[in-house]
């Protein structure tokens, strides 16, 4: 075997023809959701955007993702993505990591040119599928781990935060009509990535000199900012993902998320108030996407090399993911022995069944991989998608009887 992320189908042109025919806009109330979706999060392993768009096409046909592939180092990573979107917000990596500056450089150039390779990617791949879901870093993880010129956290500078949020909704705006006009006829889902957000509103992220903490944001501000963003992008489906022990998922809802990714490989054995809080979202209709397939294989022989680093904000081997954004303990990568779908979609039924819920609910569920896949194995990519679809259907056929 070479390693490399092979497809096992792809969008074929007649598919492209039929469904590019047969779309029409939609109408507000229309989702993506059904009983049986599955999709990624968004990263993955690898340095190839045509290599991973091929393989996104092949093993996730109702719903590809945008590929994102941080192990390219540079301007590939979580937040230069996402500055790359935003508009006329010019930045630079500085060894603590990106800096707000005074004019567009090398490494926004880099995280510019990445971009555009994705998309292109994208055009060729995912012709005439029905919807893609793009994935780009929110407002308060920007301001948590970008800086301004001075070498402090955005986030303590109410004018760099509104400043972030405007120019990310702009560029969000700009990215959709982009991807519309390579994709026509596709419909898009809009995830929105906050991992740094409980940080943020319990006040444990430090300050520049290391010897202090930023103030915790107050939750009604953190919403209303998180409630703009969802505002102007309209109509069209929103996710919240945040894979943090303690998303605040009741602030999401009111914030306008139609559905959150959330970890739930812990089953019922999460806290009681996030057991209610997933129940009460359940019953007001919000979509769950489940992270419930684990990032790295079980068993731990299908580990990657030790030079692999999700979100590396710096070059290859001289930075990390940021604290606040690293993916928590309980991800399910501790377990030994072969994993099944049904292992898989064994902790979600075991929510389902503590919280009473019923199980038509489960046709409300998305089942996804605990966070991105770009510290997997090639091998373990392939068969954490298709453990994905495997739970899901095992999922939809619970919903329907």
């Amino acid at each position: 075997m070479s390693g490399r992320l092979v497809p096992v189908t792809d969008y074929s042109p007649a598919r492209a023809d039929v469904a590019s025919a047969s779309a029409e806009p939609a109408l507000p109330h229309e989702t993506p959701w059904c009983a049986g979706v599955f999709t990624g999060i968004g990263s993955l392993p690898g340095t190839d955007p045509d290599e991973a768009a091929a393989l996104v096409a092949g093993e996730l046909p109702d719903l590809p993702h945008l590929v994102e592939l941080p192990n390219r180092g540079v301007g590939a990573d979580m937040l230069g993505r996402a500055l790359a979107i935003c508009v006329d917000l010019p930045a630079e990596v500085v060894p603590s990591g990106w800096r707000l500056a005074r004019r567009t450089g090398r490494d926004m150039r880099r995280a510019n040119d990445f971009l555009a390779w994705d998309l292109d990617a994208a055009e060729q791949h995912y012709a005439g599928a029905p919807r893609v879901k793009v994935q780009v870093a929110g407002p308060w993880t920007l301001a948590a781990n970008v800086e301004t010129p001075r070498g402090h956290r955005a986030l303590t500078d109410d004018g760099a935060v509104r400043d972030l949020a405007a120019s990310l909704a702009e560029g969000l705006a700009a990215h959709l009509a982009d991807l519309a006009r390579r994709l026509p006829g596709t419909r898009f889902v809009v995830q929105i990535d906050e991992p740094s957000l409980p940080a943020v509103l319990v006040g444990s992220l430090s300050t520049a000199s290391g010897f202090g903490s930023v103030p915790a944001i107050p939750a009604a501000e953190a919403e209303q900012v998180l409630a703009e963003l969802v505002g102007s992008l309209g109509d069209r489906p929103t996710v919240a993902h945040c894979c943090h022990r303690d998303i605040p998922l009741n602030l999401l809802r009111r914030a306008g998320f139609g559905a959150v990714s959330l970890d739930l490989t812990r089953g019922s054995a999460l806290p009681p108030a996030a057991l209610d809080a997933i129940g009460e979202a359940v019953e007001a209709g919000t979509v769950l996407l489940a992270g419930i397939v684990p990032t790295a294989s079980p068993g731990g022989s299908d580990a990657p090399s030790p030079d692999t680093s999700s979100y590396s904000m710096a070059p290859p081997g001289e930075g990390t993911m940021p604290e606040s954004m690293a993916p928590q303990e309980e991800s399910g990568r501790g377990a030994s022995g072969p994993l099944s779908y049904r292992d898989i979609a064994a902790p979600l039924l075991d929510i389902w069944h503590r919280l009473g819920l019923p199980d038509a609910s489960l046709e409300r569920v998305a089942v996804t991989p605990v966070c991105g896949l770009a510290s997997a194995t090639p091998s373990w990519t392939r068969r954490a998608l298709r453990l994905s679809r495997d739970a899901a259907r095992l999922l939809a056929d619970r919903a329907h009887g």
